[in-house]
């Protein structure tokens, strides 16, 4: 016989809609990144937009294939290139949809990756960009351009791999 204290407790509809807007849901993604560099270091920067970019990217609709990241003069970063649509229902004061967005991240993080892009065949390149705890976040890292081989090279293992996998699927659907 279970009494009231053993059941669980339901979330009330209050704690539904605060785990969801805490919950990691992602916007845009680069998936070209990591065919074109090889990534090393991976940071989280939070990103000063305007109202109606925030409004658009709730909407789901942004696009970050053509972004990069570059440092100014005064050590701070820029997200450069990326695509936020005009919000649709946007009056006068909507925001322009290329426009350079600046990167939030520790003054830390800001020298070393700086220093490590001066370095020759470094770069900072955006991978994600989500909202986390109703804040808008862009996962970067910083990358080094991989040759036409590494990427044939990489291809080639990936290709390896899903034959190997199915080879064993197939082995193990013959035995059971």
């Amino acid at each position: 016989m279970s009494t009231r204290q053993d059941r669980p407790k339901r979330p009330t509809p209050g704690q539904r809609a605060k785990a969801a807007a805490d919950a990691h849901t992602t916007v845009a993604r680069n998936r070209r990144a990591s065919h074109d560099y090889v990534l090393e270091d991976r940071y989280e920067a939070g990103l000063v937009l305007t109202g109606t970019e925030v409004k658009a990217l709730r909407m789901g609709r942004a696009s970050l294939t053509e972004a990069w990241v570059e440092f100014d003069r005064n050590g701070e970063a820029w997200l450069q290139g990326a695509h936020i649509p005009e919000y649709l229902q946007g009056t006068w004061n909507n925001h322009s949809p290329r426009r350079k967005r600046k990167l939030l991240l520790h003054r830390s993080e800001l020298t070393r990756l700086a220093q490590r892009v001066q370095a020759k065949g470094y770069t900072v390149v955006p991978l994600e960009l989500y909202f986390l705890g109703g804040r808008a976040k862009l996962e970067i890292a910083l990358a080094r351009g991989k040759q036409d081989w590494d990427k044939r090279q990489a291809l080639r293992e990936a290709q390896d791999n899903r034959e190997a996998a199915r080879a064993m699927a197939a082995a193990n659907r013959r035995q059971g």
